[in-house]
């Protein structure tokens, strides 16, 4: 089944393809995901040797997907604890094959800090 997220006007709306069409199937705010059209029936599936820096796109009850540079991957739902945060900036790794995510922090600061 192909499936997109569509990110626009602050909403984030996960769909499918039947018959040609493009049909809703569920819609919430979109949080920190940046606007866009994401097919997620094109993701790559991870490469569970390599570190994948890059957004929480999606995660629905079989994927977790990432947009890692220009590229969206697709991690399995079973290898996580628990699911990255959506719009979270996340650093993914294996580890015996479970999934080991962190979580990129940024720190705000006004001048220079000594």
């Amino acid at each position: 089944m192909k499936q997109r997220l569509l990110v626009m006007n602050g909403q984030k709306i996960v769909q499918h393809e039947q018959e040609g069409r493009w049909l809703n199937d569920k819609v919430e705010k979109a949080g920190l995901v940046k606007p866009g059209i994401y097919n997620l029936y094109l993701a790559n599936p991870a490469d569970k040797t390599k570190t994948l820096d890059g957004v929480i796109l999606h995660a629905d009850k079989d994927n977790v997907f990432q947009q890692v540079g220009k590229t969206v991957v697709k991690h399995d739902r079973v290898d996580f604890v628990k699911a990255p945060a959506i719009g979270s900036q996340s650093r993914i790794t294996y580890d015996q094959g479970k999934a080991m995510v962190s979580v990129a922090s940024h720190a705000l600061s006004r001048g220079v800090s000594r």
